[in-house]
Parts: structure tokens; sequence; C-alpha cells
């Protein structure tokens, strides 16, 4: 069916409805016609926008979902890499670092007046 049959199919359509109505000639008949088409198709658009724009939505909310497991990962992981034994040993092995002894520790204390008093 070509659009030529389609549009003659709405014509008589609309002559058949319209046409009993008093005071509507095939002019008005066919206007109405024509914006009753363009009516169902701007609904037929919106409804596959609407469609496009949801599934879009979902794969937004899949991605996030995936992101949020993959920050748990990552917060876990630099938990484990940051433990206190960890860095020890690795400061020890890899930078020869060692804990200081009882005299090599120094502590420094603020006075309230502003000064600085330096004890053992």
């Amino acid at each position: 069916m070509n659009r030529a049959h389609v549009q003659a199919g709405f014509l008589e359509l609309g002559n058949t409805v319209l046409g009993k109505v008093e005071g509507f000639g095939p002019a008005r008949t066919g206007l109405l016609l024509a914006a009753v088409v363009m009516c169902a198709l701007s609904v037929v658009t919106s409804q596959h926008k609407a469609r496009k724009l949801f599934i879009e939505l979902q794969k937004e909310k899949e991605y996030a979902q995936q992101m949020e497991v993959e920050w748990g990962q990552l917060q876990l992981e630099q938990s484990t890499w940051a433990t206190p034994a960890r860095v020890e040993e690795i400061a020890g092995r890899q930078l020869q670092m060692q804990l200081p002894k009882n005299g090599q520790v120094q502590f420094i204390r603020i006075k309230s007046n502003g000064g600085v008093m330096q004890q053992q």
C-alpha cells in the first residue's frame, strides 16, 4: 500500500465521520484529519523518545552501581595496602628504615605563652 492509498483512506474515513457534521467541508475535514494524524505521530515519537531515555537511564544506573562496587573494592584494597605492619615492613626492607632507639626520640612541647620547651 503506498502513500496515496493511505491518504485516500484517511480522507475517506474523515469524510465519513466528519462529513456528517454540519459545516464541515472537504477542506476542513482534510485539515482536521491532518491535525489528528500529526498529533498521533507526535505521540508515537514522544513515546519512542521516552523509551530510549528510560533505557539510557537504566544503563546509567547500572554503570553507577558498578562504580559503587569498584569504589568499595578500591577502599578495601587501600586499607589493605596501608596497614601499619605492612608500611613498617616495607620501610625496613626497601628503605632500610628502622624504629628509633629511646635516646634518639625527642619530645617538644609548646608553652601556652607561645614559647617552646624541649624535653627528651
